[in-house]
This record gives C-alpha cells, structure tokens and sequence, in this order.
C-alpha cells in the first residue's frame, strides 16, 4: 500500500510567484482542467503522464515542464509508485502569451541548469525571509 499523499501549498511574498506547491502522491489522477497562471513543474520521484491539448505528454527525471495558462491538462502517475512534485504558479505576465503555443508543442525543457535554476528558488521559497533570494 502507498503512503497518503503529502501536500503542501502556500502564497509567497513574492511579485508574479501566484502559489507554489509541495506535493507526493501515491495513487492520484487529476481530472482535465487549466490554469489562468504558467505552470513550471519538476518531479523529483516518479513520472507524471498527462494529457496537454489532447497530446499525450509526460513529466519525469531532469525534465522542467512549462505548462501555458488556459490550456486544459490532466495528469496520473506514469507508475503504480506515485510521484513527487514541485510546482511553481506564475502569474501570465511572467511570461510572454507568444510562448503559449510553443509549451504546448514542447511542455518538456531538458536544461540542466534550468532545472537547478529552479530547484534552488523552490529551497529558498520554503524557507521565511529567503523571498528576496528566490527573486533574484
């Protein structure tokens, strides 16, 4: 039997940041809906399938995964073992409406240094008082 999920979500202090989540799931299956922010997602443990725009899709490993706002998504783990995620929820003037169209087409960044990019400002999100350090 897999553990119960494990799920933590918060509004940081921080200009464009609308939430981030902290989330591990065992057996979970997101029904289709959209977002009106930029979802930018890792997954730390696990893989992640999804349907983005009726376009089978997956978010595993080192892979960043940019997801455009009102664009409908689903998603499950890819593996009977769940999966573990961080999520950051940007506002949609974060980043330019001409980028929709291409995360849709290739939601799946492989950028090493993006990914640690990434990592570092969730570390510093987690912890009060680092928000300055995050947006830098």
């Amino acid at each position: 039997m897999l553990p119960g999920p494990s799920i933590r979500a918060w509004r940081p202090p921080l200009d464009g940041v609308a939430e981030v989540l902290h989330a591990r799931f065992g057996e979970h299956a997101y029904p289709m809906h959209a977002h009106d922010t930029w979802t930018l997602l890792l997954v730390d443990d696990g893989a992640v399938r999804y349907d983005l725009d009726r376009h089978e899709r997956g978010a595993f490993g080192e892979l960043v995964t940019l997801l455009p706002p009102r664009v409908p998504h689903n998603g499950t783990s890819a593996n009977p073992n769940g999966f573990r995620k961080r999520v950051i929820y940007l506002e949609p003037a974060q980043l330019p409406d001409r980028l929709v169209g291409a995360s849709v087409d290739t939601p799946a960044l492989i950028d090493p240094g993006l990914h640690r990019m990434i990592s570092t400002v969730h570390r510093l999100l987690r912890a009060p008082g680092d928000e300055p350090a995050a947006e830098t």
